[in-house]
C-alpha cells in the first residue's frame, strides 16, 4: 500500500542549537534507514515550513504507523496520512508507453 503523508513539526523553543543538530542527524539517520528498507519512496520540503509531503510503501497502515512513531521527532510531529492510488492518466500512460517518465 501507498501512502502520501503530510508532516509538520513543532519542535520546543527551549532546544540548544546542540540538541536541535542531534535531532536533525538521529531524524535523518532513522529516515535514510526507511529509504534503504523501501519504505520512505520519496519525500518534499513544503517551502517555508519545517514540514514535508512525503510517499511511504508499506503493507499495512499499521506498519506505516509503527514506522512514523518510531522516528525520533515523532513526539513533535502533526501527521496527516492519506492512502493513494494510481492515478486513471497514469494508468493510461503505462498502458501506452511503459513506465512513468524519472522525476
Amino acid at each position: 500500500m501507498q501512502f502520501m503523508a503530510k508532516i509538520v513539526l513543532s519542535l520546543p523553543g527551549d532546544w540548544s542549537s546542540e540538541k536541535l543538530e542531534e535531532m536533525n542527524l538521529t531524524e535523518r539517520a532513522r529516515s535514510m534507514k526507511m529509504v534503504a528498507d523501501g519504505k520512505l519512496k520519496r519525500i518534499y520540503r513544503i517551502a517555508g515550513l519545517r514540514a514535508n509531503f512525503s510517499i511511504w510503501e508499506t503493507e499495512t497502515a499499521e506498519e506505516l504507523h509503527e514506522i512514523l512513531t518510531s522516528m525520533p521527532l515523532h513526539p513533535y510531529m502533526n501527521i496527516e496520512i492519506y492512502p493513494i492510488i494510481k492515478h486513471t492518466t497514469t494508468v493510461a500512460w503505462e498502458a501506452e508507453h511503459g513506465s512513468m517518465p524519472p522525476f
